[in-house]
């Protein structure tokens, strides 16, 4: 791991009120606005920024692009080469926000993602994030944090009002055409879709799990960079994998615990 760095403590509390947190369980997602200051988040964008230059550097490491070619890229823990970053991902004040809005005493990491999408990059596809997990809850929860200030353009998140509800989608289909079922989904169900105009570099978004989002195409000339963190509730456990994505999730994020086991590999360390 890099040496410390000096980075702003992030030990203060953010309150989240009885109102945000009631928003957050019926809507599926909350914008929170200024949880990190602007000075506390240009410092931790440049440390960011180094990690996912040295990844960068190292072919074997570098971005996963997968569909999305050149214009878009993310790199996955970076909390685990950068202890500066650690800081960030690890640090007390999200995570009691995290705890907070789920309702638990504590939650644990499942991992973190830096997200670049360049200039032109395309949308991202419709989809659930727990459907990719082999969890035995549903008390799942990421946040969305822009390192630079964003508007619309830029290939915002997109959240499908309410979606949670429903649980998640299980159609073995969704490995081949995730879009197309859930915009059918969603015209089925008529859920509002709900988006940002803009946010600051701070702002963050929350959303469960299983709320139905994908991120927007990225019309401007700049590019979006953001940091999402996913936490579970402290006292999930491993599920059976029951496809082949849940697999590779399960060996990769979960070090292959058994199911049944607490998910609390050396990949998945308390927050509080």
């Amino acid at each position: 791991m890099a040496m410390v760095k000096i980075v702003p403590p992030l030990d203060t509390i953010h309150e989240i009120s009885t109102a945000q947190r009631d928003e957050f369980r019926e809507a599926g997602h909350l914008r929170v606005r200024g949880l990190l200051e602007t000075w506390e988040m240009a410092a931790y964008r440049v440390l960011i920024l180094d990690a996912v230059k040295r990844l960068s550097r190292d072919k074997t490491k570098g971005p996963d692009r997968g569909i999305y070619g050149r214009s878009f890229g993310h790199w996955v823990n970076l909390w685990q080469i950068d202890e500066g970053v650690r800081q960030l991902v690890l640090s007390r004040r999200l995570g009691k926000v995290a705890a907070d809005l789920l309702g638990v005493s504590n939650v644990r990491i499942y991992h973190d993602h830096t997200l670049f999408k360049e200039a032109g990059g395309k949308a991202t596809y419709w989809h659930q994030d727990q459907y990719y997990w082999p969890l035995d809850t549903a008390d799942t929860i990421t946040v969305a944090i822009p390192l630079t200030d964003m508007h619309i353009d830029m290939g915002m998140f997109v959240f499908a009002t309410g979606s949670h509800h429903h649980g998640t989608i299980t159609d073995p289909k969704l490995s081949s055409e995730p879009d197309s079922l859930y915009r059918k989904y969603i015209r089925e169900h008529q859920f509002p879709l709900s988006r940002a105009a803009g946010m600051r570099a701070g702002d963050a978004t929350w959303h469960y799990g299983n709320t139905v989002h994908h991120t927007a195409a990225n019309e401007s000339g700049s590019r979006r960079e953001i940091v999402t963190i996913t936490y579970m509730a402290d006292g999930a456990r491993v599920a059976q994998p029951m496809h082949q994505a849940q697999v590779y999730e399960w060996k990769t994020w979960l070090r292959a615990l058994p199911p049944g086991r607490l998910a609390a590999s050396e990949l998945n360390p308390l927050v509080l």
